[in-house]
């Protein structure tokens, strides 16, 4: 089975968007787009991206979060416009989930608005297991063949400056279910959110910022797994880290930001591919747009300790 993994679109849209909608976090996150990455973000990168995994004959395609920047309806609208034309792919096959950035305000939260506007992607296939989030109904669960592809959000409100995200006891406690699930445990898992569970290179200080706080209980709960993926975004860098369990090993890995443009080949543009089957996973690889001509080159996802 061979999965694509992109991640971070931050696609951003401010057309009519009136001033009053800024006085909120939204006024810290416009100041940092325009002073330090409103020029390295494009959305051609995305564009571009998705249409290229749309070629590459993969059998499902996992989407881990911040889609948009802002978290305003132009950018749910742009995103989900990415999903329905550039990657065109039947959405059984595609799994999303919220980042930071879509849960970026309360009123994005009360309002629903990740869930509203990415309703055909978020259909589980044991919905009796989900529960309430900020990010709406998670876990949400897609059997496909060999892999049990579990999508957890971490998508919290928070602070301006702050971009930490939780899973939460309830969740958590969901998540125990589908991993018990019969279904779910004879296949090889590919559990899928926006944080890192393992981020060894923050700071205390840092990781309490920006990190998932519950990062423990998540692993105490993936310690009886014996073989399977974790995926993310949130780091902007391509990275990879094993996770040591009871039973195996789990193989962690980061994609960076599908809209950043970068020198840096590990944060430049890309998408991530992986292959794997009934016994675990067989492959990691990435597919990076190169910054001056556009064409995508395979290239390694670099591990670290």
């Amino acid at each position: 089975m061979r999965i694509a993994h992109f991640s971070d679109l931050h696609l951003l849209s401010l057309d009519g968007v009136p001033m009053r909608r800024f006085l909120n976090k939204r006024l810290t996150g416009w100041a940092n787009l325009r002073l330090k990455r409103g020029h390295v973000h494009r959305a051609s990168h995305v564009r571009a991206i998705a249409r290229e995994i749309a070629n590459a004959g993969v059998d499902h395609v996992v989407v881990t979060g911040d889609l948009t920047n802002l978290a305003l309806e132009n950018e749910f609208e742009l995103a989900r416009d990415v999903l329905v034309e550039d990657l065109g792919i039947d959405p059984a096959r595609v799994t999303v989930l919220p980042g930071n950035h879509d849960v970026y305000t309360r009123g994005s939260m009360t309002s629903r608005r990740f869930e509203s506007y990415f309703a055909d992607w978020l259909e589980s296939d044991l919905p009796e297991l989900a529960v309430d989030t900020p990010g709406g109904r998670f876990p949400v669960v897609k059997l496909r063949g060999a892999a049990a592809i579990v999508a957890l959000s971490s998508a919290v409100p928070q602070l301006p400056f702050v971009a930490a995200g939780e899973i939460g006891r309830a969740q958590l406690d969901a998540l125990a279910g589908v991993l018990a699930h019969p279904e779910v445990a004879r296949r090889t898992l590919v559990l899928a959110l926006h944080h890192p569970v393992l981020d060894r290179d923050r700071s205390r200080t840092r990781a309490a910022m920006e990190g998932l706080r519950d990062a423990p209980a998540l692993l105490a709960l993936l310690m009886p797994v014996a073989r399977g993926l974790v995926v993310h975004g949130h780091l902007h860098r391509r990275v990879q880290r094993v996770m040591t369990t009871a039973r195996g090993k789990l193989q962690q890995v980061g994609a960076t930001s599908a809209s950043l443009h970068d020198v840096r080949v590990d944060r430049m543009a890309a998408f991530n591919l992986y292959e794997l089957d009934g016994h675990g996973v067989k492959r990691v690889e990435s597919c990076v747009r190169d910054p001056v001509t556009g064409a995508f080159a395979p290239d390694s996802v670099p591990k670290y300790v």
